[in-house]
């Protein structure tokens, strides 16, 4: 119940884009090549920053 109220951590945040990113991706894997290498590019980035503040 109260976990309503509780703030998302950055690396909560960041798994959540990461999960749209991939998800757009495959949906444009079978329509748009170069739009769906770009959005795996941006998962690539997002994945990096996830795993640079997991180490720290």
């Amino acid at each position: 119940m109260f976990g309503i109220f509780k703030k998302k951590t950055e690396v909560e945040v960041l798994q959540k884009k990461y999960e749209k990113l991939m998800s757009q991706w495959h949906k444009l894997s079978s329509i748009n090549r170069a739009e769906s290498d770009k959005k795996y590019a941006e998962a690539e980035e997002v994945l990096k920053k996830i795993e640079a503040i997991q180490e720290n």
